[in-house]
């Protein structure tokens, strides 16, 4: 990998992450890395100056936090085709970072890099847009997820229940009455998908995940669908406003009544570098999700 221009990342308020951020511009810019460093939360967007100040592209972007961190990091960066090294420094689960221990002895990571000494893991993201079917022309805002689109009401002072209508490929599907709908990437199903019962999906996959939140009815399942299909969802209630499309649990935009979400594959797809030599997604799941098996641990005396 060329290192010319790198960016580097870490979530805001963490002491931990700014200590790694401050150590990874040091040693950069001594190899002669243009770099940029700055803080990355829920009021704290980088992102736009990073992109406006490298103009001639961003080679890598380290970013030291969460899956939080690493979510935000992909919808900006993923249309540009940057590698993104994302490193646990804080995060609860860090299910799309690299662990601190194969990240602390820094000096040798950018060697590895340099010497082309890495794997690259590419992930597959959804793009959404709200319109509105009574102004043709009114192409609306095209939003980007790693993990899900999320169709969910929000309000300050009652829980609402949704009434949802939901297409694929222009055919109705199913009505929804509940908590919402989750899309959600092969990525983004070991997260809210999987809390609201959905399938777990290898993240090798191109696939969309569809996953009623706690509908009022047995017969709204969960789905899995092939990637060049495209989801449209409905509002159906005609005096609430407080639908919202959130994209990985980031408020997007409103849905109001007579207006859809349609949602589909992007066209680009978030690319991470990998360190660990013996990456396991099926490890990941035993460490992050507590996914153990039998109760008992049985020992398999034919293998």
């Amino acid at each position: 990998m060329e290192i010319q221009r790198a960016i580097v990342v870490y979530k805001s308020g963490s002491e931990v992450s700014h200590y790694w951020a401050d150590r990874c511009a040091s040693e950069l810019t001594a190899l002669g890395v243009q770099v940029l460093m700055g803080p990355s939360g829920a009021s704290q967007n980088p992102y736009p100056v990073f992109l406006e100040s490298m103009r001639q592209g961003i080679d890598l972007a380290v970013v030291l936090g969460g899956d939080g961190s690493t979510l935000g990091a992909a919808r900006y960066l993923a249309p540009l085709g940057v590698p993104i090294l994302a490193v646990n420094t804080g995060g609860h689960l860090g299910f799309l970072t690299q662990s601190l221990s194969q990240f602390e002895q820094t000096e040798l990571v950018w060697q590895r890099l340099l010497e082309n000494h890495y794997a690259i893991e590419q992930r597959m993201m959804l793009q959404a847009r709200v319109v509105n079917p009574q102004i043709p022309k009114d192409q609306g805002t095209n939003f980007l997820a790693l993990n899900e689109i999320c169709i969910k009401a929000a309000s300050s002072d009652r829980m609402i229940t949704t009434v949802l209508e939901l297409e694929i490929d222009g055919e109705v599907v199913d009505q929804i009455h509940g908590d919402g709908l989750i899309v959600a990437t092969p990525t983004g199903t070991t997260s809210y998908s999987v809390a609201a019962s959905g399938s777990i999906l290898h993240p090798g996959l191109e696939a969309i995940a569809i996953t009623p939140i706690c509908p009022l009815s047995l017969s709204s399942r969960s789905i899995v669908l092939p990637p060049r299909l495209r989801v449209s969802v409905w509002n159906l209630v005609e005096d609430d406003t407080s639908l919202k499309l959130w994209t990985d649990g980031v408020l997007a935009t409103g849905l109001l009544p007579g207006q859809r979400a349609d949602i589909w594959m992007a066209p680009c797809q978030a690319r991470f570098v990998i360190l660990r030599p013996d990456y396991s997604f099926y490890q990941a799941l035993q460490e992050k999700l507590l996914w153990h098996g039998t109760r008992l641990n049985y020992q398999n005396r034919y293998r």
